[in-house]
């Protein structure tokens, strides 16, 4: 009984912190061939419908996703000191007084500025703004980092994340002695285009666009690998909340050089979540109009599905994996975490597995962000403290980087 009542509670409580913004958007649907144009060109199917054509592509993405991923480490490494910015994605009251008030600490000296690793991305989009990479830059006390390999971690937050989000993990990391780089994913903060209150190009109807913004961030990922390396970082790991867990399992899928992986919430095939997730409700009435279902979104979506790629991140076997679920999710439903947890079964790779009793958006929500935060730093602390401690083993290297065509 007290069971029911908890999973009706906790249902409400995460359909209302789902539909409290109000300012998504249903856009038209848009196939997007233009934005994948650098890579393959379509014209092998003259005849095919665009359905057929975006398909094709898909799994012609993944068959060469090697080529796809590929790219050449960028040259213009840099670290740039300004005041931080919320940038936020709702206009709720409470929200906009919060980015205000950080304004006005800023405006007057208040507000320490932070250090920023910026460089432009080897991925380039139609958006100025969005190619130039932004990372917070979380170094650790030297101190603490004397008699082990330098680690570094890669944060990535969720979908529409403010820059403020997963700042406190990158701290908590340093207190371990680990570095960290906290990641702008593509469309977000002060990569978003002007024109967008939310970050809505990252996952949006326009597939094509968000097929590349995943290629974006993968490469983003590896590329902040190649600067670590640059100031003698040795170990990496990598943290992806939701979207950013998608970015960060396939950047791992392939850098053998991302050691450590925790992966807060996670599902297989994209398009799924896309289709069943309250959060994209809005991005599947555009798929509706357009008369497609759930299997047809999937094959819209394959090549940025954790699950297209699982062999390849079973491949790097010395590695340690985290995947935190929520049980009450319906943003990522608790079926396709388990599908996650069953091919890593299935491949034999070393993971941990940690329930959260709440639901997507809850996690964010006290009590649940501790308790999560405590998976995440647990996890991260154990991980490197045992790599560290392994026998010094000749470099992994990456995989080819192929410059982007």
């Amino acid at each position: 009984m007290f069971g029911k009542l908890y999973a009706k509670w906790m249902y409400a409580w995460e359909t209302a912190l789902t539909t409290r913004d109000t300012n998504r958007i249903v856009r038209p649907l848009e196939w997007g061939e233009d934005w994948l144009s650098d890579f393959i060109q379509i014209g092998e199917l003259p005849n095919a419908s665009e359905f057929e054509r975006m398909a094709w592509l898909n799994e012609t993405i993944v068959d060469q996703a090697e080529a796809f991923f590929g790219y050449e480490v960028p040259t213009d490494f840099r670290l740039e000191h300004r005041h931080p910015q919320l940038f936020p994605t709702n206009v709720r009251p409470e929200t906009l007084e919060q980015d205000a008030e950080w304004k006005r600490q800023a405006d007057s000296g208040e507000l320490p500025t932070a250090e920023f690793l910026r460089f432009t991305s080897p991925v380039r989009t139609q958006y100025p703004e969005n190619d130039v990479v932004n990372a917070r830059w979380y170094p650790a006390d030297p101190e603490k980092q004397v008699g082990k390999p330098k680690q570094a971690m890669i944060v990535l937050p969720q979908w529409n994340a403010d820059a403020f989000s997963h700042n406190a993990l990158c701290t908590l990391f340093n207190r371990f002695g680990i570095s960290a780089l906290r990641l702008s994913k593509p469309y977000h903060d002060i990569r978003r285009p002007a024109e967008l209150e939310r970050s809505d190009y990252a996952v949006s109807s326009n597939i094509g666009r968000t097929i590349a913004a995943c290629r974006q961030a993968v490469v983003d990922i590896r590329s902040c690998i190649d600067w670590l390396e640059q100031q003698g970082y040795e170990q990496f790991g990598v943290l992806g909340t939701s979207l950013g867990s998608c970015y960060a399992f396939i950047a791992a899928a392939f850098d053998p050089r991302i050691k450590v992986c925790a992966f807060n919430h996670a599902s297989t095939w994209f398009g799924d979540v896309v289709w069943t997730g309250q959060s994209t409700r809005h991005i599947r009435a555009s798929f509706e109009q357009e008369g497609l279902g759930q299997q047809d979104v999937r094959k819209l979506l394959t090549a940025l599905s954790p699950m297209s790629y699982m062999d390849r991140f079973a491949a790097t076997t010395d590695r340690r994996a985290l995947v935190v679920h929520a049980t009450y999710d319906l943003t990522f439903l608790r079926e396709f975490s388990l599908d996650v947890l069953k091919n890593f079964d299935a491949l034999g790779i070393d993971y941990v597995s940690k329930v959260l009793p709440c639901g997507h958006y809850t996690t964010g929500e006290t009590p649940y962000k501790y308790i999560d935060g405590w998976y995440l730093g647990s996890f991260v602390y154990s991980s490197f403290k045992k790599l560290a401690e392994e026998p010094v083993k000749s470099s992994s290297k990456p995989l080819e980087k192929q410059a982007t065509r």
